[in-house]
């Protein structure tokens, strides 16, 4: 009864707060429509500067099929100088050149060398750019070979297959990542501030003169914000399906289990943080930097983990929302990968037990 109506309590708080029901059902919705839309990988309608210093049929049908990709928007220059002031002002990512011996050497074993100039500033950037630009080549000297009657003999033929994600779409691996971080911001904020609250309310003080044990006063602060937590997984699933069209592979009962684990030592970080600090302005800057921050740079969700130094990578181990991250990400693109589920899902279980326990160790019936 003590714990049903604790429960009942925290429930009518969370509907008088508005802040709650913005945090566990906007945010999610305002950051993946955020992010979802703005954040991409991809690179299309790259500016490109294309000097042509000999114009021909052939380099006007090389200049057409560039025109004709999504990822490039070519600008037609009329020198080499005005493509590198182009380039050096950001006006352009590229410079394609096509010298004025192009068509003469066409024909020849070697073929016709075009030039390739790529703003490196972006490194990742420029290697996408500089794979377009060669793949986009490539396909031109086929069809160049095919309406001339002859076949195009390349030294090595690479039949390519992509698994997991055959649109090579950046929005199918970002989206579920993305998910993983509005859950840690979600789960640990919204508890961050529950029992400071109390603590500055000067109601925590009430409660301790009750018969309610720690046991079932944490359980009441925990049961309703886990709900309100599950609710935002719940949209956030819901728009990653239908709104950005993710495909989901595995089972929503593994997503279940999944979400639930991490939302557990999401909230128990937040409780904590929320026991120790007692204050609430202390407590959100807290869960800023324990928990979203490790979560946006050390999850795996834009940066890879296994490019990152010795350290960074150790400390990744204890970051919950890697191992959601990359559950996430294994059953919307690939299905129950148990090897891959399993041990993130052990984890989990791990870190909710460690932070639930700790927390349980710090909260005492007491002002010291």
């Amino acid at each position: 009864m003590r714990l049903r109506g604790l429960i009942r309590k925290e429930t009518f708080q969370i509907v008088r707060d508005p802040s709650s029901i913005l945090i566990g059902f906007v945010l999610p919705v305002v950051l993946l429509l955020l992010f979802g839309y703005g954040v991409s990988l991809d690179a299309k309608h790259v500016p490109v500067a294309l000097v042509i210093e000999n114009p021909t049929a052939e380099t006007s049908s090389f200049a057409a099929s560039l025109a004709g990709s999504e990822y490039f928007a070519p600008q037609a220059v009329p020198h080499r100088p005005a493509a590198e002031r182009a380039l050096a002002e950001g006006r352009v990512q590229a410079i394609v050149v096509l010298s004025s011996n192009f068509t003469r050497q066409l024909p020849s074993a070697d073929g016709a060398p075009i030039q390739l100039i790529v703003n490196g500033t972006d490194a990742n950037t420029a290697r996408i750019i500089s794979g377009y630009v060669d793949g986009a080549w490539q396909n031109w000297l086929e069809h160049t070979a095919l309406d001339a009657g002859r076949a195009l003999a390349p030294p090595v033929i690479v039949e390519q297959r992509v698994w997991f994600n055959p649109e090579v779409s950046s929005r199918n691996f970002l989206v579920p990542g993305l998910m993983a971080i509005i859950m840690t911001l979600i789960g640990t904020l919204l508890t961050a501030l529950v029992v400071a609250r109390e603590w500055e309310r000067g109601t925590l003080e009430a409660l301790m003169v009750t018969p309610v044990r720690i046991g079932e006063f944490l359980l009441g602060k925990l049961i309703p914000y886990f709900v309100l937590g599950m609710g935002g997984m719940a949209a956030s699933t819901v728009m990653a399906v239908w709104v950005f069209g993710v495909p989901f592979r595995g089972t929503f009962l593994v997503l279940l289990l999944v979400s639930s684990l991490f939302m557990l030592a999401a909230l128990g970080m937040g409780l904590l943080i929320s026991t120790v600090t007692k204050n609430q302005f202390a407590a959100g800057q807290v869960a800023i930097i324990v928990a979203f921050l490790p979560a946006f740079m050390l999850s795996g969700f834009l940066f890879d983990i296994a490019s990152m130094p010795t350290v960074v990578w150790g400390i990744t181990h204890i970051v919950p929302a890697r191992y959601f991250v990359s559950s996430l990400q294994t059953l919307f693109l690939a299905g129950n990968i148990w090897s891959v589920v399993a041990t993130d899902m052990a984890a989990l279980a791990m870190m909710a037990v460690f932070f639930l326990g700790l927390t349980r160790r710090k909260t005492r019936k007491s002002l010291e």
